[in-house]
């Protein structure tokens, strides 16, 4: 269920397995199939800049092949990067739904309140984002080369076309075989004004491994007043459903979409013991009745601080984290702004060895300037946003676009009158909502005492205390099976009973 947001998986190209979602799509030379298996997307939004990161996976024969992504502007080799992979990784499990374990407290224990009080105030945290040259038209296509340049492993070219069939003309003429039915998916893009963003891979840069190449995540940014994510030239080969995952950071700010439904995923709910091994089957069938009951609406996961969470599967985000993902030109800033103007004239004449020397002091000259300007922008407060949605052809007729939406929480370990456990979201000050289901454990020894306090859940008395488990690629869990099979508190939400009335209260206590 992976898509980025972060994550946006992609089309198959005659592959009839599941697949993610992706704003654009593969293309190879001579007749050959790829398909994606693994494609995560996170966008960062200010203002009017948008910065979009993705990571793409594949499998198929080690020739090249390109990606082609409707995109709203020409971009320059300045706008574009390559990335570290671990960090979209990261995200994903920060705001992927998590399955927890709690065990019941000994009910007779009475804690020292007081010296809780003291113990807390000290540990509380401080409060707190190879074609031809550039411009030149092929007049039979009506196609222009904007812009080329090579990023990584990456030989990008940026095209502008005049007509839908042209462009697909000019891209079977250019050796990529373009699936059938491409060209109306094209004419809304180029009606528009959008501009095309090729990425060619050099299979000579790239390792494969049993016909699997892992490739560098792709980064650019653009400026732009209207805020979407262009997804339907990924219906091209769509012959199943399609999983979209969006991760959105903004500061203090949550986002939804504005052209579907919009619907939470229910949270805090009690599950039996038996789906610790079964969590992807039960969220996959929680998943489906959410959606159905919103009539194909897109599903928010999680919408919480990127530099907080409770409880944290993975570290939340850092400082290089959030600059990863565009924090450095979020706010107008690049690269070259930051950077000191270092020239280094006739650095081919020196011995080889000084040259080496020269280009490592220059290096280290450009990252301490670069971390001294960053040590002055503001990288707290941002919000992720995780929205999940599930397609096919005819239930998708047009891009997603985002608007901001109002705080939220839900999915905490909270009891809104001392016994019954929040479920649902509910409105908030700021974001504390995420998916979060809970396996627990009622007290099954001796309850000895006049007065005993039930419901107290933590660890597990016999020490170990083990992180949340974040369920990943949740598109490829089995489907169909009954809700109602994995639940013990009821969903209220979906209408489904449970073994029990109360999330959050030990089965044996009315």
């Amino acid at each position: 269920m992976r898509l980025a947001v972060a994550s946006l998986i992609t089309v198959a190209l005659g592959a009839s397995t599941p697949a993610h979602a992706f704003c654009g799509f593969y293309v190879a030379g001579g007749g050959a199939e790829l398909f994606n298996n693994a494609t995560q997307v996170v966008l960062m939004r200010n203002g009017t800049r948008t910065v979009l990161s993705m990571q793409n996976n594949y499998q198929g024969p080690p020739e090249d092949f390109a990606m082609v992504i409707p995109v709203p502007v020409v971009l320059q080799k300045e706008n574009v990067k390559t990335l570290a992979r671990n960090v979209f990784d990261k995200i994903d499990k920060l705001s992927a739904p998590r399955l927890v374990e709690y065990w019941e407290q000994d009910p007779c224990y009475q804690p020292d309140y007081e010296k809780a009080k003291k113990s807390e105030a000290k540990m509380a945290p401080r409060s707190m984002a190879a074609p031809a040259p550039s411009g030149r038209m092929d007049y039979d296509d009506r196609v222009t080369i904007e812009a080329q340049f090579d990023v990584g492993e990456y030989e990008i070219v940026i095209l502008s076309a005049e007509d839908a069939m042209g462009l697909e003309r000019w891209l079977g003429k250019n050796g990529y075989n373009i699936p059938k039915g491409a060209e109306p998916l094209f004419r809304p893009y180029i009606q528009q004004g959008m501009k095309f963003f090729v990425a060619r891979v050099n299979s000579k840069k790239v390792t494969f491994a049993n016909g699997m190449a892992t490739l560098s995540p792709l980064r650019f940014h653009y400026d732009t007043e209207k805020f979407e994510l262009p997804v339907r030239l990924g219906l091209i080969n769509a012959k199943e459903k399609q999983d979209l995952i969006v991760h959105v950071l903004a500061r203090g700010q949550r986002y939804e979409v504005a052209n579907f439904p919009n619907v939470t995923i229910p949270t805090n709910i009690d599950l039996v013991p038996s789906t610790k091994s079964e969590f992807g089957p039960f969220y996959a069938s929680l998943f489906d009745k959410t959606q159905a009951k919103g009539k194909g609406a897109v599903v928010t996961e999680y919408a919480w601080d990127a530099n907080t969470c409770d409880p944290c599967p993975t570290p939340a985000l850092s400082m290089s984290d959030l600059t990863a993902f565009g924090l450095d030109v979020i706010d107008g800033a690049t690269a070259a702004a930051v950077t000191p103007s270092i020239e280094v004239k006739n650095l081919s004449e020196l011995p080889q060895q000084e040259q080496q020397y020269v280009s490592q002091a220059v290096n280290n000259i450009t990252q301490q300037s670069l971390m001294r300007q960053m040590r002055n922008v503001n990288w707290r407060g941002f919000v992720v946003t995780r929205l999940h949605a599930r397609y096919d052809k005819k239930s998708l007729g047009e891009d997603l676009v985002f608007r901001a939406a109002p705080p939220i929480a839900g999915g905490r370990e909270f009891l809104t009158d001392g016994v019954k456990l929040e479920q649902g979201a509910v409105p908030y000050g700021t974001n504390n909502f995420q998916g979060r289901y809970a396996i627990r454990y009622p007290w099954t020894g001796e309850i000895a005492c006049a007065n005993p306090v039930r419901g107290r859940w933590g660890g597990n008395p016999n020490g170990g205390r083990g992180r949340p488990e974040p369920l990943q690629n949740a598109a490829f869990a089995p489907r169909g099976k009954e809700l109602s099979s994995f639940v013990e508190s009821p969903v209220a939400e979906l209408g489904v009973k449970g073994k029990k009335t109360v999330a959050g209260v030990p089965v044996n206590v009315k």
